[in-house]
């Protein structure tokens, strides 16, 4: 009997229960991936191999900041562009704001 490989993409745990987060408010759906994207970009900061650079890019009407994370050894490139208040979150651990550009270090 020939087994056809399954679909990409399908799985059979979900990461989170999504036919939950569809039942709730907008902003807290938000809210909740603002939290997934933090602790994602904190895994990856985490990683001594890690080259982090975050540069601010605009200043007004809301100050945007454009962060790249980088990983050589794996050909990895990441970048995320977060507001002055996601970066406070992100920084909220040392190991991540050691990480950082000092000069965008937001706790100064």
């Amino acid at each position: 009997m020939l087994r056809l490989m399954p679909q990409p993409g399908s799985f059979k745990v979900a990461s989170r229960h999504r036919s939950f987060e569809t039942s709730l408010d907008p902003a807290v759906q938000g809210r909740l991936r603002v939290k997934r994207t933090v602790e994602s970009l904190r895994e990856e900061i985490r990683d001594e191999a890690t080259t982090v650079r975050a540069r601010r890019i605009f200043e007004r009407p809301r100050e945007l900041f454009r962060l790249e994370i980088q990983n050589p050894d794996m050909g990895y490139q990441r970048t995320t562009l977060l507001d002055r208040e996601t970066l406070d979150a992100l920084c909220s651990e040392d190991a991540v704001r050691c990480q950082l550009d000092p000069h965008l270090n937001p706790t100064d």
